[in-house]
């Protein structure tokens, strides 16, 4: 791993992990670099934190401007709403089958005798970072967020709970993914993650894809378009992108991650622009 993303990813940790390790110096390109992937990353506020938690280190020569921009980036975000334990929202999937589960699963939980909030919300994390992942590609402020919320929640977690959810959405190695990289990338151990039987091999390989590639990918790109001679083309690097994104995650969660592709393909035809 080079200066950049060992870097990158110490910042990431004292921001959200509250982990204490030393910047090591850059030049000023370098730290360019740097905030520029924090912004593709989308974890501007997270960044934010660890620096100002780093910045009397005495290796810390981030300019001072860039922090500046950094600030105001984070200022001038929309601020989320904080999720009541009791009234989150239920994530949704794109295969109705595996849609119907997961409400169903929800519903009993919440009605049942022992119900456990904190798992149902872990499960809306994991599920979260699915969409993200095969709609985005892979996110690190999700994946932070996973690391978070075991830190601070994962002693009230019934993981007996999440393994058989995770089985019954054919999502465990989907979840064994995100956990791999909280291992690897940000210092926790396997016994912290439970549902993490294996680290996933591809996983280091990911997350290096993921904080070298500044192009920013969304969903939207991806529409069909009639030209004025009738034909229907539509924008074919995103697709392709699209496409190779869905083969890099089909291993881990087949089901989802076809319905997913078919679904935002169905979606693009039905919203054929002239």
């Amino acid at each position: 791993m080079n200066i950049i993303n060992r870097n990158f990813f110490r910042i990431l940790r004292a921001g959200a992990l509250d982990e204490n390790e030393p910047l090591e110096p850059m030049s000023e390109f370098k730290w360019n670099r740097l905030f520029q992937m924090i912004k593709s990353q989308n974890v501007s506020a997270i960044a934010l934190e660890g620096i100002q938690a780093r910045r009397d280190d005495e290796n810390n020569n981030i300019p001072s401007e860039l922090v500046a921009e950094l600030q105001a980036c984070v200022y001038e975000a929309p601020k989320t709403k904080t999720q009541h334990a009791h009234s989150f929202e239920v994530p949704s999937l794109s295969n109705p089958i595996l849609d119907h589960k997961l409400k169903k699963i929800f519903n009993n939980e919440r009605h049942s005798i022992d119900t456990n909030i904190d798992s149902l919300r872990l499960l809306g994390i994991i599920i979260d970072n699915v969409q993200t992942i095969l709609n985005k590609g892979m996110s690190l402020g999700g994946v932070l967020e996973l690391g978070k919320f075991l830190r601070t929640r994962g002693d009230k977690v019934d993981f007996v709970k999440i393994d058989n959810w995770l089985q019954a959405l054919h999502m465990r190695r989907m979840a064994q993914l995100q956990g791999s990289i909280l291992i690897l990338v940000f210092n926790f151990e396997q016994d912290e993650i439970p549902f993490v039987n294996n680290i996933e091999p591809s996983a280091g390989k990911i997350i290096l894809r993921t904080v070298t590639n500044l192009a920013t990918d969304t969903a939207e790109e991806w529409h069909f378009r009639q030209g004025r001679s009738g034909f229907v083309r539509n924008n074919s690097a995103v697709l392709r992108r699209n496409l190779r994104r869905s083969l890099r995650y089909i291993a881990y969660a087949p089901i989802e991650t076809t319905s997913n592709f078919v679904s935002n393909f169905a979606r693009s035809l039905s919203e054929i622009e002239e």
